[in-house]
């Protein structure tokens, strides 16, 4: 009687322990702060430092660059924090998340703010921009390696990511409305030469409503993900783990070769639509010659992306994940091509929005959805080494947050080279060449180098099952 009922305790404890379809909500409405705000800088700093705050081209290509460069470089060193950080009631990332919200939106608001100063606007967008991102990775750093957290099981894990991924490639959706029909609804006046025109107080006004609105969504979205998910510690001894050096964590994260595979894979694939997502909209405004219809093209790309994450989490569940690479993310390419082929057409951007958006799904579920894959087969080969979630997930942050400043700093750059005007109507040929090749062939070549590279990725769904079955023995 005693072994069944030690039996039954042990199974009651299961349950408790296993995720809710609510703690799974809650979770995956934590991720929608990162993308809501990333979009609408992603899609629209460009054009705000450019045709609202009346930047040059190159001081916004500095401002750009460097700040993302910052982001990247702030990733790792925010992991090896969290990992020193002490186990508390509420867990180990939760506090990091909770403490940086408030300061965040405090920055994030200022961004989108036009000084009342000429000489130094250049340093108050690269002063915010640099603490906004900051923040920001202190907030998703821990979120990300969360995902380790809430559950040692895969399938539980895989069902939460799919959640997560659906609500943040909404989030997207909200970032896009929000800052897009807020914003579109003061579109700056334009002149058909090239002297440029000053932005109206409207527009401003307008930038600014639409950062506020996003800011208090932002705050939301950290109580909801505060009270709605118990952290837990699956490490077994993790409080009491010994903390590594910064070289140390290096030569874990570069020492695992299916990591670092991954992590070039999407690095290359990540930086395609990076470049995609921030000169779309200067592409749609003057290439394409639809001024008064961009923000409503991007919408329907986070729309289209939102729809199709469950099809891509039934698909990797039924096909596997490599599969689903292979099919998901090369996706978009041969509209990539058409866009820019094809005599410009509205109803033609539209097609390209709609499936562009199923491939941005793509890319956004993936890398989030292998990732606990890589380390999981670290556990497995490194039974004695545990407890450096952080250190992995914030990597991966850092290389794709660098080629996003790269993205960005290259081309704003081209763009200022290209002979760029602010405030114009119609920009010159060298222009919008440039922005072909930038939301083109660019994005494309790297879609094809990330695959190549995917290719000698080793973890199939063989190797996923039987790292599966030994963390299982590894936690008894």
């Amino acid at each position: 009687m005693s072994l069944q009922r030690e039996l039954e305790g042990l199974i009651t404890q299961e349950r408790k322990r296993a995720l809710t379809v609510w703690s799974k909500v809650c979770f995956a409405i934590g991720g929608a702060p990162y993308q809501i705000t990333a979009t609408a800088l992603g899609f629209f700093l460009q054009i705000f430092l450019l045709d609202v705050a009346l930047l040059d081209p190159l001081n916004a290509s500095v401002i750009l660059f460097a700040g993302r460069a910052w982001d990247a470089v702030t990733d790792p060193a925010v992991g090896f924090l969290i990992s020193r950080s002490p186990w508390t009631r509420h867990g180990r990332m939760m506090p990091w998340i909770l403490m940086s919200t408030i300061p965040a939106v405090l920055c994030y608001f200022l961004i989108w703010v036009v000084p009342p100063i000429e000489q130094g606007k250049m340093m108050w967008y690269l002063l915010f921009y640099c603490l906004f991102q900051t923040l920001q990775t202190c907030f998703h750093v821990p979120y990300s390696a969360l995902t380790m957290f809430i559950s040692n099981k895969q399938q539980e894990r895989d069902s939460a990511t799919a959640y997560r991924m659906t609500v943040e490639v909404l989030g997207t959706v909200i970032g896009t409305a929000v800052q897009g029909q807020i914003v579109g609804m003061a579109n700056t006046p334009c002149i058909n030469n090239t002297t440029p025109t000053n932005s109206s107080s409207h527009s401003r006004r307008a930038y600014m409503i639409a950062s506020a609105v996003i800011s208090l969504i932002y705050v939301l979205c950290a109580v909801v993900l505060f009270f709605g998910v118990r952290e837990q510690d699956n490490q077994g001894g993790l409080k009491a783990q010994k903390h590594v050096s910064f070289q140390t964590g290096l030569r874990l994260v570069m020492g695992h070769g299916p990591y670092v595979k991954l992590v070039l894979a999407f690095l290359f694939t990540s930086l395609a639509f990076m470049l995609l997502e921030g000169n779309f909209a200067v592409f749609i405004k003057y290439t394409l010659g639809f001024r008064e219809d961009f923000q409503n093209i991007l919408l329907v790309i986070m729309l289209s992306a939102t729809l199709t994450i469950p099809m891509w989490q039934w698909f990797l569940c039924r096909f596997g994940k490599k599969t689903a690479v292979y099919i998901g993310i090369p996706w978009a390419g041969p509209f990539m091509i058409l866009v820019v082929c094809v005599k410009s057409s509205l109803l033609v951007s539209y097609i390209v929005s709609i499936a562009a958006g199923a491939s941005v799904a793509a890319a956004f579920l993936l890398p989030w959805s292998m990732l606990p894959d890589v380390v999981d087969d670290f556990k497995v080969q490194n039974p004695t080494s545990q407890g450096h979630e952080a250190i992995f997930y914030s990597f991966y942050v850092f290389f794709t947050k660098f080629a996003s400043g790269v993205s960005l700093g290259v081309s704003t750059l081209a763009l200022s080279f290209a002979g760029y005007v602010t405030g114009v109507c119609v920009q010159s040929d060298s222009v919008n060449l440039t922005l072909k090749i930038l939301v083109s062939a660019a994005p494309v070549s790297l879609i094809v180098l990330g695959l190549l590279i995917f290719k000698m990725y080793p973890i199939n769904e063989e190797r996923r099952q039987y790292n599966n079955k030994q963390l299982q023995l590894l936690l008894r």
